[in-house]
């Protein structure tokens, strides 16, 4: 007799974790896994197909025409309150009693107005134990699927054979192609351009049909599956994507223990690797190493001390389970959030939502009001948080992992995805000097790059500013490639380093000519209380007179600035880090004889104070004196910049020796808002270092996931200029003019610079998991395509090696090769990473402020700007021309080692072909439903976990890279006036 299911509100956990295999038949077709120790329930929409959900506690409510399935340990059990006739085998079965299911049962509902669906369980995985069902023999897994194969066929000519209308029944049943077990093998066909396709497509998966593999079936019974295309439908139990919203977590059991020993991974990080994907063989020809798996990486966990990752969307109850995350390692995640990264609150840049790991944090990078749209953070703006980093501390060594890889399921097991990581020895000392390092000494320029790029997603996060402090005890001397980071903003290329005479000091003013060998870097801030001070007291008059007299005594630099001097206050209650601004005559300084134009905003002060008082950093400044006098005269009602410089202290070789741990805030801070180059100008810092043969350039190659809305001549010219291309056409200009040689639009326009690399919606519709699934992979607009099809710019995306054909690519891959004609030797450079071909990834150049506007020649400074929206981070693998290899060991691979994850040459667009745009994927979804089933299908919704927001189209150019005072700051500026005021008082009545 069958026994009853375990209450719904508690799903069995016992026996052995497994899965079972079942094919559903109807008007699509797919095999769906079921976890072992879950509840399920089954239920087909006409609007959007099957749909199997994972029943949790108090979570879902049912409905009536739901199949319930209970499993537990090796049994399934099945239960229906349907109004529909429910049949096993052929007989029928009461509403509300429970039967057991075997390997080889059929499973069919007949719902109201004549259409059937169904399902047949066609075997059981285990994972620790039992195979098969009901104290089956053991067999082999050929076997296994022989008896499956065997078994299925003779119930299905049963059937037939007892069916009144075998024609109708034929018709009906969906088993002539994609509904038969048989037919579940995927017959392949060469094309003409050397892909595959498949001579029978299969169909969408259902939306809820998430793809993944959650149990790790050893090889030999993935050999006997490799044919079936898996849907595994489970819905994570513990949390929502966080890229979705907000996190809810429930409790998990950690059951998928994988049977194989996980082995480490090596790699020298002069190349970088494939993720594993499941069903491709580990012995495959094409791949010897098969790929990289997520628990490879982290292995072993136990030795771990903390970890720290950084992710657009994130599965994180899938990750603690699936890589066996210990509970008390500390781990935190810097994830995207629209509401919580555009938020001012401090409370919504943390969560820690997992009472199981209390030690997980998730953070939200905060976006800058500077980008968002008016430069109202309240109306937001194109920005996204879309780094994908791992880096994982050991006792003994650091590992860097750069991927393309969100941290979700789906992304590490059925999408190709690019891995690059390198292990870092500890030195037997704290060396701080190498997170200063500049793109001159690039040994060093790795750790000063990632130290940079993690403190701006923890800059608002005390908690987790040791990160800095850890990172510096690492050695990166072996580094194998150059970081390329994106980090939103509007940036100005100010003056690298000038000569200052005063230092901030908390006792005194201290005056001391810099050593160029002491700077360590700037800060682009501003001065605060200009308006306030010029504008509000009955001496303003007298103060403007004054101000101006002293600015015209000084004498601009080069660079059209002069040196003012910071001043520490400690005799006011307001704030105990100010700092103020004094313009001065500074041949013969003093004191009663200057001019105080403001202060440092409070959210600099507060790390400057600090960092100056203990003699780690030396802080001097400049100003635009031009743009002072506007803003004191209520010219302009903007904020006045300040360059912040930075240099080593008296006390910076002992920082190991003296910082505590409230120091690492400040120092985390200044690590964030140092000046790096970002996005383009980063790329051109590393790639200018050498000279690269315009005329041996066999390839330039660039394939995206995603392409920007924004996307044009101008752009595409930019970033090729950035990555070294020049033209040496121009023989009517000097090659002392700045803009001899340089690859501009109307070069791009008569011949295109790069290979833009897009599958086909011809290749989509062959791929194994169908287009609903690329609908959240893929983002070209069709304004985009429409505007560039002439161009040539687009070729075909073929995976690469030949096993993974038929996969989604979610790679952000970059490379430019060049031959010699002597000797053939390659050379050139690679890129893979997070920064997918868009404008707000790598950056918008923005054109200086017109000449014509009187009022916009006045305001400085006039040079170059790049407004970025996202957060990014990839990798640049370098194989130098020959004679210019800096280091003898500085390669251990060539260009052409590196293999890529396409094929190459890319077959060009051929007249016909069509991208898989969202617009030509909604049509074949459209198509092909009505094909098959001529059901309707919801096209409108759009959810999407992999693509980012990455309209830029919108992002209005500014005129003026001077913001607005905000008003905090003049609240903040306004009580340090009447402070400061009220204490001068005080010592004139003493």
């Amino acid at each position: 007799m069958a026994q009853p299911p375990p209450p719904a509100n508690h799903p069995s956990t016992s026996g052995n974790l497994g899965y079972f295999h079942i094919r559903v038949v109807g008007p699509t077709s797919a095999l769906l896994l079921l976890r072992s120790d879950r509840l399920y329930s089954l239920s087909l929409s006409r609007r959007r197909g099957h749909r199997l959900r994972l029943l949790l506690a108090g979570s879902h409510r049912r409905r009536a025409r739901d199949l319930l399935l209970s499993t537990s340990g090796c049994a399934l059990r099945l239960t229906h309150r349907s109004s529909g006739a429910v049949r096993v085998n052929g007989r029928p079965l009461r509403a509300g009693t429970p039967i057991e299911l075997a390997v080889g049962d059929e499973v069919s509902v007949l719902r109201r107005g004549g259409a059937r669906y169904g399902f047949v369980v066609e075997r059981f995985v285990s994972c620790g134990g039992c195979e098969g069902h009901a104290a089956a023999p053991a067999r082999s897994c050929q076997e296994e699927g022989l008896v499956f194969r065997a078994e299925s066929l003779r119930k299905r000519l049963r059937a037939i054979s007892e069916s009144h209308d075998p024609l109708s029944f034929l018709r009906e049943s969906d088993c002539s192609v994609n509904g038969s077990a048989v037919a579940g093998v995927k017959e392949f066909r060469r094309d003409s351009d050397g892909g595959l396709c498949l001579d029978h497509p299969i169909s969408p998966a259902p939306e809820e049909n998430l793809p993944r593999e959650d149990c790790n079936l050893t090889q030999e019974k993935l050999e006997c599956y490799a044919d079936v295309v898996k849907y595994d439908v489970e819905l994570r139990q513990g949390s929502k994507i966080c890229g979705d919203g907000d996190v809810q977590h429930k409790r998990f059991s950690n059951g998928s223990e994988e049977q194989c020993p996980i082995e480490g991974c090596y790699s020298d990080g002069s190349t970088f690797f494939l993720n594993r994907l499941v069903g491709i063989m580990p012995d495959t020809q094409a791949e010897p190493h098969s790929g990289v798996t997520l628990p490879q990486l982290l292995h072993p966990v136990d030795s771990l001390l903390r970890v720290f990752i950084a992710t657009f969307t994130s599965d994180i109850s899938w990750f603690l389970e699936y890589c066996k995350i210990p509970q008390h390692l500390p781990v935190t995640i810097a994830c995207h959030n629209k509401e919580r990264c555009w938020s001012t609150s401090c409370d919504n840049r943390t969560a820690a939502p997992f009472e199981s790991h209390p030690n997980v944090l998730l953070v939200y990078p905060q976006f800058p009001e500077v980008i968002a749209f008016g430069k109202d953070r309240k109306k937001q703006g194109v920005a996204c948080h879309h780094p994908k980093l791992i880096v994982l501390q050991r006792e003994d060594s650091l590992r860097v992992v750069v991927t393309s890889a969100n941290l979700v399921p789906r992304q590490w097991h059925l999408i190709t995805n690019t891995v690059w990581w390198q292990d870092f020895p500890r030195q037997t000392f704290v060396d701080y000097s190498a997170l200063f390092g500049a793109a001159e000494t690039p040994k060093s320029d790795f750790a000063a790059q990632l130290v940079s790029f993690i403190a701006s997603l923890v800059n608002e996060v005390p908690s987790q500013a040791y990160w800095i402090n850890e990172v510096a005890k690492y050695d990166f001397e072996g580094a194998g490639g150059y970081l390329i980071a994106s980090v939103p903003g509007i940036y100005v290329q100010s003056p690298f380093y000038m000569e200052s005479k005063y230092f901030l000091s908390a006792q005194q003013i201290l005056h001391r000519s810099s050593a160029r060998r002491m700077f360590l870097g700037s800060v682009h801030t501003s001065v605060v209380g200009l308006s306030h001070r010029f504008h509000t007291p009955s001496d303003a008059g007298f103060q403007l007179k004054a101000l101006s007299g002293f600015l015209g005594k000084c004498r601009e630099n080069m660079h059209g600035t002069i040196e003012v001097i910071l001043k520490r206050i400690t005799n006011i209650p307001a704030d105990a880090n100010a700092v103020s601004v004094l313009v001065a005559d500074l041949d013969k300084f003093s004191e009663e004889d200057s001019v105080q134009l403001g202060f440092l905003p409070r959210d600099v002060a507060k790390w400057v104070s600090p960092l100056s008082d203990l003699g780690f950093f030396n802080f001097s400044a400049f100003i635009y004196p031009k743009e002072a006098l506007e803003v004191a005269f209520g010219v302009k009602d903007t904020k006045v910049q300040l360059l912040l410089y930075v240099s080593k202290g008296p006390e910076f070789s002992r920082i190991s020796r003296l910082i505590r741990d409230e120091h690492f805030p400040p120092l985390c801070s200044l690590m964030a808002s140092l000046k790096r180059n970002l996005g383009l100008w980063r790329l051109e810092e590393v790639l200018s270092d050498f000279k690269w043969p315009e005329t041996l350039e066999t390839d330039f190659i660039y394939s995206a996931s995603s392409i920007g809305t924004s996307i044009n001549p101008q752009f595409i010219a930019s970033f090729a200029s950035a990555a070294g291309k020049r033209s040496n056409q121009d023989f009517d200009s000097e090659e002392s003019d700045p803009e001899w040689g340089c690859w501009t639009a109307n070069h791009e326009l008569k011949k295109p610079s790069v290979s833009l690399l897009f599958p086909t919606i011809d290749r989509v519709k062959r791929g194994a998991c169908g287009i609903q699934f690329c609908r959240h992979l893929l983002s070209l607009p069709e304004k985009t395509w429409q505007r560039l099809r002439s161009t040539g710019l687009f070729h075909d995306a073929i995976p690469h090696p030949y096993a993974r054909i038929g996969y989604p690519m979610h790679v952000k891959v970059a490379r430019r090769r060049f031959e010699s004609r002597i000797g053939g030797h390659s050379f050139g450079w690679t890129y893979c990473g997070s920064h997918n071909f868009s404008p707000a990834a790598w950056g918008q150049p923005l054109a200086p402020p017109s000449k014509a506007n009187p009022t916009e020649a006045r305001a400085a400074p006039s040079g170059p700007r790049l407004h970025i929206c996202n957060y990014e981070l990839g990798i640049i693998l370098i194989v130098p021309p020959p004679g210019m290899s800096k280091h003898a060991s500085d390669r251990r691979h060539g260009i052409d080692d590196i293999t890529l994850p396409f094929f190459v040459p890319p077959p060009q667009y051929k007249l016909g072909d069509r991208p898989a745009t969202p617009l030509a994927m909604r049509e074949a979804i459209a198509e092909s439903c009505i094909q098959q089933s001529n059901c309707l299908v919801d096209l409108s919704e759009e959810t999407d976990e992999d693509i980012p927001d990455e309209d830029d189209e919108n992002v209005v150019e500014l005129s003026d890279c001077s913001q607005e005072v905000k008003e905090e700051e003049k609240i903040y500026a306004e009580t340090l006036w009447g402070q400061v005021d009220s204490s001068q008082s005080k010592e004139k009545d003493q």
